[in-house]
């Protein structure tokens, strides 16, 4: 069975050129999923959402926008939106786990609104010709939340249903609970993804030998800390390439140049590599002493030169 594996959508990293550059050094991703679209009540999309999903900003790469909202002229506004750029198919998020959103009653917070649910989707269908696919959680409380929403989702012909094996009060911390995915996948008829903690090819494999029947496989926040992982994934191998911090300084100069000439001010840029490197060390030979070095950089100069340090003697 062939592994399609996805990058899930994580807001503040995954834009366009973290995307474009990740393609070009690394590889492994079939399709890559837009941070999502929020319009906060207003009929109209913010500059840096329409940047990202522009074709000519995505012209080598797959990727599927996603919208978040509780609202259906919201959905209704998005998924016209999309088309009229070439798009086939929106992701709806159900999945974002941070209180703000999920206290708004979106993300992970709207799983147990079941009538809007159905609202929003009977709308989608009758008015739009949009594809429609999915990102959820299993749950906001509970991991049988979802198993409630099954009989709604059951209605439509939904694409695929991209389950983080994870509850929203969780945030990302604690395991992902296995077990409850399986519960979803007895008690559900829709095709489901799986998502939550691929970490490593090993992970990966143990992953793939409990869930045979799965063949899409979306990596968040272990893509961004190995850049390697899908590649390595599809190709069956833990072995890294011997230019291995070669080609990652190569990808990492050109991200940084790129959002250092997006950003204005000293600040942005660095609270964005910042970011950045909490999850790039990692993967690093002492990831405290990599990301204390980063942390302890106060300006572009100093960044630079702590960057040139932390990859002195390993290329």
């Amino acid at each position: 069975m062939t592994n399609t594996l996805l990058s899930s959508p994580l807001q503040g990293f995954t834009d366009f050129r973290f995307r474009n550059a990740f393609q070009k050094y690394f590889g492994g991703i079939d399709t890559f999923y837009s941070p999502y679209i929020r319009l906060n009540g207003k009929l109209a999309i913010k500059g840096s959402y329409e940047r990202d999903i522009l074709p000519e900003n995505n012209s080598t790469l797959t990727v599927i926008p996603q919208i978040i909202t509780n609202d259906a002229e919201e959905f209704l506004f998005v998924a016209k939106y999309v088309k009229e750029l070439g798009y086939d198919e929106l992701n709806w998020n159900l999945g974002c786990p941070y209180p703000m959103v999920a206290k708004s009653g979106m993300g992970s917070g709207l799983i147990r609104n079941f009538s809007q649910i159905d609202h929003i989707l009977d709308r989608a269908h009758q008015e739009t010709n949009i594809i429609v696919s999915m990102k959820m959680r299993m749950g906001y409380d509970e991991p049988t939340e979802i198993l409630d929403v099954f009989p709604v989702l059951e209605k439509y012909p939904i694409k695929n249903i991209a389950i983080h094996a994870r509850i929203g009060k969780q945030l990302y911390k604690g395991c992902v609970d296995l077990d409850s995915f399986q519960r979803c996948l007895d008690h559900s008829k829709q095709k489901i993804y799986y998502n939550g903690d691929i970490t490593s090819v090993e992970k990966f494999r143990e992953l793939k030998e409990r869930f045979p029947a799965i063949d899409h496989w979306m990596i968040g926040r272990g893509l961004i800390a190995d850049p390697f992982l899908p590649s390595m994934i599809k190709a069956d191998t833990t072995e890294y390439p011997k230019n291995r911090f070669e080609i990652f300084r190569e990808f990492h100069d050109t991200i940084y140049s790129e959002y250092d000439a997006y950003l204005s001010g000293p600040t942005p840029i660095k609270m964005k590599m910042l970011g950045f490197w909490e999850y790039f060390s990692t993967s690093f030979p002492d990831p405290q002493k990599t990301l204390k070095k980063i942390k302890k950089a106060g300006n572009s100069k100093n960044y630079e030169a702590a960057v040139a340090e932390i990859f002195r003697g390993l290329l």
